[in-house]
This record gives C-alpha cells, structure tokens and sequence, in this order.
C-alpha cells in the first residue's frame, strides 16, 4: 500500500527556513530595509502587472437554433404550384420595374451626352458590339470545356 502523507514540493527547498531568514533581516535595525522591501515588492509588481491585466474572454455559447417551417406540411400539389407561379410573376414584376429603371436611366444618359455633343449612338453600336463578343468568348469558352454538349438548352431557357 503506497504512503499517503504531506506531500512537499521537494526535500531540497526549505521554506521554513527562507521565511526565518527574511524575518530575521526584517529585524535588523537597518536604514534601508523598508525601502528595499517596497522597491522588490514594486518590481515583483511590475513583472506580474501584465498577466493581471490580460483579459480572456470565453468563447460565445452555442446559438439555440430554431427551425421555422413557413409552408404548411400537409400542402397539396395545387396549392405548391399556385404559390410557385404566384412567387415567378412578382419575380416578373420586379425584373419588368427594374429593367424600365435601367433603360430610363439610359434615355437620361443619352440626353445628357446629345447636349454635351457626344454621338451616343455610335457608343451604343460600339458597348453591343463589345457585348456580342463576350457572350460569343463565353459560348465558345464552354463549348471547349463541355465538348460540345448541351449547346443549345441555355438558348433554350431565354426563349
């Protein structure tokens, strides 16, 4: 059975012995003791002001997750495609609006540019011109990557 007693740190440190000897130089009649007393304990001080000072902070707990359901369960099959094509034409809508915000938009910019001098029409050719070749760049690009395949559903899709 091991020995179960006072454990010590280690038999070769004495501390009884390092608190006598500060007690018995505190005694002596010295005029610098308090000073130097306050000047060690200000540099202790010092060296452990950082470590007193830092802050650690613990990680922010787990969110509770909460799972909102905004469809009803038991939809039918009608109900799931009335909302679906209601969900498409305000989608409609809005590209409608935002396209007629762009294209007035447009008509200011070539008011502005007729009065300033500028031949919008000839930018316009050039910026479609520009856009063709992109899109044709884009075409070929994919045709490359696909080998060919499935040319013809993106055209598809806009029509």
């Amino acid at each position: 059975m091991p020995y179960v007693g006072r454990m010590r740190i280690s038999p070769k440190y004495d501390v009884a012995g390092g608190v006598g000897d500060l007690w018995t130089e505190l005694k002596r009649p010295q005029p610098y003791r308090w000073p130097i007393l306050f000047a060690s304990c200000a540099l202790t001080g010092l060296g452990l002001y950082p470590f007193i000072k830092e802050r650690v902070y613990p990680p922010p707990p787990k969110p509770d997750i909460v799972y909102l359901t905004s469809f009803a369960p038991d939809r039918t099959d009608a109900e799931i495609i009335a909302s679906n094509v209601e969900n498409q034409e305000r989608k409609e809508a809005r590209q409608r609006l935002l396209d007629a915000q762009i294209e007035k938009r447009r008509e200011m910019y070539r008011a502005l540019g007729q009065a300033t001098g500028i031949d919008t029409d000839k930018m316009e050719a050039e910026i479609a011109a520009e856009k063709a070749r992109e899109e044709a760049a884009e075409k070929a690009r994919l045709e490359q990557a696909t080998g060919g395949a499935g040319n013809d559903s993106a055209d598809d899709r806009s029509e």
